[in-house]
């Protein structure tokens, strides 16, 4: 099995995403960890480019072991001196040269012809072995380049003492069959393209970043260049994390490794978005927060019954430490008994349909159920006794003009009873009416109101506790309308007070 070589470029390419600037301290904690992920060349800036990338770069070079740290460089002598001196303290170096080569760039950019540039490359890559053996030449905006004219310069550079040559999908225009036809080219094309390794560099503009760099590992790549989260220019580069569990979750099919050290992925990902403020897509690949959750009810079931049913990798390999069970309107019977479970909650099946059905209604009512809310649901319905009084129907009216209005239907064994009462706010005349219909005489000890998670949607509970005759009863009530809930409450410290009279 081949070992394809990680070149991430996170701290390059990577920073140069709107926004995602850092500084040295930082780019220092992003290299560090990038150690313990295991990747096999960090490129820790661009050093002529300004004062703070230069810096970076040499303490990046001082304070790292164990990696090559490759510096980037136009085909210029000065970029080359400046990235050969802030790599002096590395362990292992890499000064990393890059020059258009398609005709776009000649003439809008470089304003040069293709003899003048393959000069230029030739000499730039002559120059940098004067510091270093290690030395890599991209040809900018390859995909759209002359593939002849690629072949040449190729041929070239490695001739000049180029160990890795770059072929980048610049402005991620290539698709993976041509990207696989040209990787196969140059395979053919270049005669001395066995003393270099060819490398990869795939931007995601048409999102094929990472399907780009698969195919042409499949044609011989040896060097994948990519960053953490996939973040980079405009749309960003091939993703690090879904390239290496591509590999590892189908190695049959690419008969490729790396060296990454996977259970670090998910840390590093966290570090990099936290540094650079880019919070990771729900859904991103590998380590989005969905990325190892399932909602759908037959996923679960199948989930439940063996992981593999929906599962091609384990998220302990990523560093994640387990898929989650998200509880939604969506969800079967076998999830929210599962999570019941882990809660410590073993109902009976009665008990396990009541909460199943309080559940799915409140699945309709909230975007985001937590665990929170399914514990109250179970504690509402674990703390229910004989319901000598049961809410029927009810309806509040209040304003800030207007006296405090509550309308209520009760049923007392197979009667209902209906009552309106006013009070200082719609809890108050709701208490009220009940006390009327029920003609209880206990008195209101303590009334609590607590929102059990965030939002405004967010199911909220009260408790109450009630006295009469000496005994001291508590009700818990919990609903997505606090004022329900109030009611709820307290007719459930009724229901038990009345158990215990019996």
């Amino acid at each position: 099995m081949r070992i394809i070589k990680i070149f991430d470029t996170t701290l390059r390419d990577g920073e140069q995403s709107p926004g995602a600037s850092m500084n040295v301290d930082e780019k220092l904690q992003v290299a560090k960890q990038l150690v313990r992920l295991g990747v096999d060349i960090i490129e820790a800036g661009f050093p002529v480019a300004s004062p703070g990338d230069f810096l970076a770069v040499k303490k990046i070079a001082s304070e790292t072991r164990g990696v090559t740290i490759a510096a980037l460089a136009r085909a210029k002598e000065i970029d080359i001196e400046k990235a050969a001196e802030a790599l002096t303290p590395a362990e292992q170096k890499r000064i990393h040269i890059f020059l258009a080569t398609s005709d776009i760039h000649l003439k809008y950019k470089l304003r040069m012809d293709r003899d003048a540039v393959l000069e230029a490359a030739i000499h730039a890559v002559g120059y940098a072995r004067k510091y270093t053996d290690d030395v890599e030449f991209s040809a900018e905006d390859a995909t759209r380049s002359d593939w002849d004219y690629l072949c040449r310069i190729t041929e070239a550079v490695i001739n000049a003492g180029a160990g890795t040559v770059n072929i980048p999908d610049t402005v991620g225009y290539t698709v993976p069959q041509e990207y696989s036809e040209l990787i196969g080219y140059l395979f053919d094309k270049v005669p001395n393209i066995d003393r270099a390794v060819i490398s990869v560099h795939c931007h995601n503009d048409l999102g094929l970043a990472v399907a780009n760099s698969l195919t042409a590992v499949l044609k011989g790549a040896g060097q994948v260049e990519c960053t953490v989260n996939g973040i980079g220019e405009r749309a960003g580069n091939a993703s690090l994390e879904e390239f290496v569990m591509a590999l590892k979750t189908r190695p049959k099919f690419f008969n490729a490794d790396t060296k990454i050290v996977t259970e670090e992925i998910y840390r590093s990902s966290r570090l990099v978005s936290k540094i650079t403020g880019i919070m990771v897509q729900p859904n991103k690949a590998v380590v989005g927060e969905n990325a190892f959750a399932h909602e759908a009810g037959i996923h679960q079931y199948g989930y439940l019954k063996e992981r593999s049913t929906y599962e091609i990798m384990k998220p302990e390999t990523v560093g994640i430490p387990r898929s989650k069970l998200v509880l939604g309107k969506h969800s079967g019977r076998h999830a929210f008994k599962e999570r019941l479970k882990e809660f410590g909650y073993e109902l009976s099946d009665a008990d396990l349909n009541k909460a199943f059905d309080r559940f799915k209604q409140l699945a309709d009512q909230k975007k985001y159920i937590f665990d929170e809310d399914i514990e109250a649901l179970v504690m509402e319905e674990v703390s229910k006794v004989h319901e000598l009084y049961t809410l029927v129907d009810m309806s509040i009216s209040s304003g800030m003009k207007q006296k405090p209005t509550a309308s209520l239907k009760l049923k007392i064994g197979d009667k209902v009873f209906d009552r309106t009462e006013y009070g200082d706010g719609p809890v108050d005349a709701i208490y009220r009416a009940i006390a009327h219909i029920t003609g209880t005489g206990s008195n209101l000890l303590k009334f609590e109101v607590k929102s059990i998670t965030g939002g405004t949607d967010a199911l909220g509970e009260v408790a109450v506790t009630l006295e009469e005759d000496g005994k001291t009863v508590r009700g818990h009530g919990a609903d997505t309308d606090i004022i329900l809930a109030a009611a709820k409450a307290y007719l459930n410290a009724l229901n038990k007070l009345a158990a215990k009279k019996r």
